[in-house]
C-alpha cells in the first residue's frame, strides 16, 4: 500500500515560491511571503511562528497558480485583489491601473492647493474638486476622506473601472453622510460635467506613447492599455485636459496633472501658453518631476 504524500510545509512552500520568482527577477523573498500569506489568508507572522505547518494540496495548488501568474509579470495587486494607497486598501483588478506610490505626490499637492485656494482652515472649507479618469477611485476617495468638507467628483469613461471605483467608495465611505460622498460620472474627461466649475481639477491621465517599449515591461503589459497610453502622441490627453480646464476652473482654481518623468518642462510650457499662472513642477521621492500644477487667474480689468 502506497503511503500518502506528505503535504508541503509553509517553510518548503516559501522556499520553492521564492526560487520560482527569483528566476523572473522579482523581489523574490518579499513577494513570496506576501503572495503565500494572501493566498492562504494567513498573517505574515505565521511564517515565523509555525513554519512547519502543513499546507493542504488545494491550498498549495492555489499558491502554485498565483506564483505562475506572478512569474509572467501579472501585478501582485491583481492576484490579491487590492493595493494599499495613502494607508488605505483599495480594490483593484485588471480593469484599473494599480495605484502607485508616485501618485501620492499628486494627493499631497492637491490637499495643499485646495487648502490654499480656500484660504481658511481645512476643517472649515468646502472646496469643489474633480478627479478626471478616476480608475479605481483612489485619488478622488482619498481627497474626500482626507477633507470631509470638500465636494469631490470623479469622472471615468470605462464602465468596468467605474464599477471598481464605486465598490471602493461603498467600502471606504460607508460611515460618511451621503451628502459628503464622492459623486461619480460616467463619461470622457469634462463631457459629463456640463458647466460645473471647481477650485481643484486633478488627473493622472494616460501619458505614455503607444510605441514606448515600457508598455511591454512586467506589470504594465497586464494593466489596461487605454489607461496607460493616449496613442502615438504621449501628450494628447494632457493637452486636452489643460486646453479645456479653464472653462471648469473657478477664478484662482488649480489644475494638477501627473505625468512622465521627462515631460515636466514641455508640460509647463504648454500650461503657460494656455494662460495658466504660477506653473510649477514637483519631484517625487526618486527626484523625477512627476506632478505639474498651474493656477487659473481671472483676467485683469481693463
Amino acid at each position: 500500500m502506497l503511503a500518502s504524500p506528505v503535504p508541503p510545509t509553509l517553510r518548503a512552500l516559501l522556499a520553492s515560491t521564492t526560487a520560482q520568482l527569483a528566476a523572473h527577477g522579482t523581489l523574490a523573498r518579499r513577494e513570496a511571503e506576501t503572495l503565500i500569506c494572501a493566498a492562504l489568508e494567513l498573517p505574515r507572522s505565521r511564517l515565523i511562528t509555525d513554519p512547519d505547518w502543513p499546507v493542504s494540496d488545494a491550498l498549495a495548488q492555489r499558491v502554485a497558480q498565483w506564483t505562475q501568474r506572478r512569474a509572467t509579470g501579472e501585478p501582485l495587486a491583481y492576484l490579491m485583489g487590492e493595493r494599499e494607497f495613502w494607508s488605505r486598501s483599495f480594490m483593484v483588478d485588471a480593469a484599473v491601473l494599480v495605484p502607485r506610490p508616485e501618485t501620492e505626490l499628486l494627493i499631497e499637492r492637491a490637499l495643499l492647493a485646495g487648502d490654499e485656494v480656500a484660504g481658511v482652515e481645512p476643517a472649515q472649507t468646502s472646496v469643489r474638486a474633480v478627479d478626471l479618469g478616476t480608475g479605481s477611485g483612489a485619488i478622488a476617495l482619498t481627497l474626500a476622506l482626507e477633507r470631509p468638507t470638500w465636494k469631490v467628483h470623479a469622472v471615468e469613461r470605462s464602465d468596468s473601472a467605474l464599477r471598481i471605483a464605486r465598490a471602493n467608495a461603498a467600502r471606504l465611505e460607508a460611515e460618511r453622510p451621503a451628502a459628503n460622498r464622492v459623486v461619480f460620472h460616467a463619461g470622457n474627461w469634462f463631457e459629463p460635467l456640463g458647466e460645473q466649475q471647481f477650485e481643484l481639477i486633478v488627473s493622472n491621465p494616460p501619458y505614455v506613447a503607444a510605441d514606448d517599449p515600457v508598455l511591454e515591461a512586467d506589470g504594465l503589459r497586464h494593466e489596461p492599455r487605454a489607461a496607460l497610453t493616449p496613442g502615438t502622441d504621449a501628450f494628447a490627453d494632457l493637452q486636452y485636459i489643460l486646453e479645456h480646464a479653464p472653462r471648469h476652473l473657478a477664478d484662482g482654481g488649480v489644475l494638477l496633472l501627473e505625468h512622465g518623468s521627462t515631460q515636466g518642462a514641455e508640460l509647463r510650457a504648454r500650461l503657460v501658453a494656455r494662460g495658466f499662472a504660477h506653473v510649477v513642477s514637483h519631484r517625487d521621492l526618486a527626484g523625477h518631476e512627476r506632478v505639474t500644477e498651474g493656477r487659473w487667474l481671472p483676467a485683469p480689468s481693463p
